[in-house]
C-alpha cells in the first residue's frame, strides 16, 4: 500500500511538473514588455499598452485586435479591460466590442486646460532656432491665407523679414502647403507626397533663394494646430535641418495630446522619397 501510495504521489507530482500544462512562453514580446517603465509596475504598463492601441479615428476594438496591436495574450487584455471599465476608462458596447470611455475624455479636457498653446510651442521654437540657428515660424490657416501666429528670427543678418500677425500665401511658402496639404485634401502631386512623408522641403516657393522646411502639429487626437516652420537661406540649408524640425514637430504634437494620421500605420518604417521639393 506504501509503495502505490508513493507511486501515485509521484505521478502526482510528475504531472504538476509537466511540460505539456506549463504555459507557452510567446514567442515575441508585447508592446508592455518593450516599452516598461523602470521600477514600474508590470499590470499597468499593460493597460496603458492597451489604451494606447486605439488609433485615431478607431471607433470601438474587438479583443483580438487589441491584442494583436498589443501582443498580449486575449485572457490578459480582457483582465486588464476589466479593470479600465471599472476606472470608466473604457466601456463595452452592445456589440462586445471595446472603445474608450467617459473617464479619457474627462482628463483629456483637464490637460487641455492646463496649459496655453504659447507655453508649449516657444519654448520648443526657441530650442529649434538655438539648435539650427535659423529663423522658426509657427503658421496657422485663417480664411484663405496663412497667419504667422509666432515668430523667433534667426540671428543672421541675411535672413527673410517676416513678423508674427503678417498674413502670407496659403498656396505658397512650406508652412502653406503643410497647411493646404492637410487641410484642403487636394490631389496634386506635392500634397499627395506632403501627406505621405509628413513635411517638406521646398526652395524659391514664395521668396527666391529661401528654403522652407515645415512639418504638421496635431492636438487632441489628428486636430490640426499648425505648421512648424524653418526658413534659411539656400546656401545656409544643412541636412541636419529637416530632422531637427520634424524632431521639434513631433515633441509639440506629444505635448498637445495629437496624433498624426494613420502614424501608427508607418510606424518607424523609413519613408520612399525625401518629401522634397527643390
Amino acid at each position: 500500500m506504501v509503495l502505490v501510495y508513493i507511486s501515485h504521489v509521484n505521478q502526482k507530482i510528475r504531472c504538476g511538473t509537466s511540460t505539456e500544462s506549463m504555459p507557452k512562453k510567446p514567442t515575441t514580446s508585447s508592446l508592455a514588455d518593450e516599452r516598461a517603465a523602470p521600477g514600474g509596475a508590470a499590470a499597468v504598463d499593460k493597460a496603458v499598452a492597451v489604451l494606447g492601441a486605439f488609433h485615431s479615428h478607431d471607433k470601438d476594438l474587438s479583443v483580438t485586435e487589441l491584442a494583436e496591436r498589443t501582443r498580449l495574450y486575449k485572457s490578459t487584455v480582457l483582465r486588464v479591460l476589466a479593470s479600465l471599465a471599472h476606472g470608466r476608462l473604457v466601456q463595452k458596447t452592445s456589440d462586445g466590442l471595446w472603445k474608450l470611455g467617459p473617464e479619457v475624455a474627462r482628463l483629456a479636457g483637464i490637460y487641455a486646460d492646463s496649459f496655453s498653446l504659447e507655453s508649449v510651442l516657444l519654448p520648443e521654437m526657441q530650442k529649434l532656432r538655438e539648435q539650427t540657428l535659423e529663423s522658426v515660424a509657427f503658421h496657422i490657416r485663417q480664411g484663405d491665407q496663412r497667419l504667422v501666429l509666432y515668430r523667433i528670427d534667426s540671428p543672421h543678418v541675411l535672413r527673410d523679414h517676416v513678423q508674427p500677425g503678417d498674413l502670407l500665401p496659403l498656396d505658397k511658402g512650406a508652412g502653406g502647403r503643410i497647411l493646404m496639404a492637410y487641410g484642403s485634401k487636394k490631389n496634386n502631386a506635392i500634397y499627395e507626397q506632403i501627406r505621405r512623408e509628413g513635411y517638406v522641403v521646398i526652395t524659391g516657393d514664395r521668396v527666391p533663394g529661401l528654403v522652407g522646411v515645415s512639418a504638421p502639429v496635431w492636438q487632441n487626437g489628428d486636430h490640426l494646430v499648425g505648421a512648424l516652420t524653418l526658413t534659411t537661406l539656400e546656401q545656409r540649408f544643412q541636412e541636419a535641418f529637416v530632422d531637427a524640425l520634424k524632431e521639434s514637430a513631433q515633441i509639440l504634437t506629444e505635448r498637445l495630446g495629437g496624433r498624426a494620421p494613420n502614424s501608427h500605420d508607418r510606424g518607424s518604417k523609413k519613408q520612399e522619397g525625401s518629401g522634397k521639393s527643390r
